[in-house]
């Protein structure tokens, strides 16, 4: 499974709304300033995560952008199923021959349980404890 700059950029701004969270709205021009991205893309996805109540805009000369809950509420799960739709290591799991759809349905819950058991809060927090030279995966 592969998270294309959709869901990358919608973590990144939920993360942004969830470490300024209570401090009042947030401007995507901020948010894009901040994280060296482009406003315009930025705006494409406000929509989708709008819709889907993760997030609530404010209209005026300060308005911009709260979440719609608390950042503990709100999982990387939701995120990216909303900007990138259900997550499926491959295509056709229902065709695929015993053996090898367990093996897809169990990469897809490991996968699901991860995205649905971090939160906002836990990546607005999330700090670098230097010892990221531990595992290197090749798949």
């Amino acid at each position: 499974m592969k998270i294309s700059t959709k869901g990358r950029y919608g973590l990144t701004i939920m993360i942004e709304l969830a470490k300024k969270h209570g401090e009042g709205p947030i401007s995507l021009k901020s948010i894009a300033q901040t994280n060296n991205l482009s406003e315009h893309y930025l705006e494409q996805l406000i929509a989708p995560l709008r819709n889907a109540g993760l997030v609530k805009s404010i209209r005026g000369a300060y308005g911009g952008y709260v979440l719609g809950d608390v950042p503990a509420n709100i999982t990387a799960g939701d995120i990216i199923r909303v900007l990138e739709g259900p997550i499926s290591p491959v295509e056709g799991i229902e065709d695929e021959e015993p053996a090898k759809k367990h093996l897809w349905m169990r990469i897809r819950d490991a996968v699901k349980d991860v995205l649905d058991n971090t939160t906002v809060e836990d990546l607005a927090n999330y700090k670098d404890d230097g010892d990221s030279d531990g595992y290197m995966f090749y798949i």
